[in-house]
């Protein structure tokens, strides 16, 4: 029995160290784990963004074509409100699905957001519906819709813990005449 009193410390001490190894395993594991999802879900949600995004800006660049059939906007290729109709509807039903997926993946800023922009973007498609011939006014809503975008891009920058980025105006020449 005394040898087995003198081994006793040598057995606790390992029994104590395969605990703690396997606690430390665990809790290691643990972290791994919540990490690895936390990164799925911050994909997850680039995904929703930048579908929505895309979405919205197809109907943008619609807007701006039909806008120079008008005589509102300088856009190079205009677009008549009839040849355009169906690009209007199928950029409207892609936008359904891809609010839809904001709206359960993004945080509440980035949704409102979204919100502002999408209203905007609906005033423009409102306007050119009423067949307006207002330059001016135009170009207003251009620059609510441009702060709109970048208002978005901003909450989704801090959403997912990126660097500022661009404002995403450009800086165009002027338009040559010949």
């Amino acid at each position: 029995m005394s040898a087995f009193i003198q081994q006793l410390p040598a057995l606790i001490g390992v029994i104590v160290g395969a605990a703690g190894s396997y606690l430390a395993t665990t809790r290691g594991d643990h972290a791994r784990f919540r990490r690895e999802q936390a990164a799925r879900w911050d994909e997850r949600r680039l995904t929703a963004y930048t579908e929505f995004a895309r979405s919205l800006k197809k109907t943008v660049t619609l807007s701006y074509r039909i806008a120079s059939h008008l005589g509102n906007d300088p856009h190079p290729h205009p677009l008549s409100p009839e040849d355009a109709a169906p690009h209007l509807a199928e950029a409207s039903d892609a936008r359904d699905p891809a609010g839809e997926a904001l709206l359960m993946l993004g945080t509440p800023d980035v949704v409102a957001r979204a919100r502002e922009w999408v209203v905007t973007v609906m005033d423009m498609e409102q306007f050119l519906r009423d067949r307006i011939q207002n330059p001016e006014t135009w170009s207003t809503m251009l620059g609510k819709q441009r702060a709109a975008r970048e208002g978005y891009y901003a909450a989704v920058r801090r959403d997912l813990a990126l660097p500022p980025g661009h404002s995403g105006r450009w800086q165009l020449p002027p338009a040559q005449t010949s």
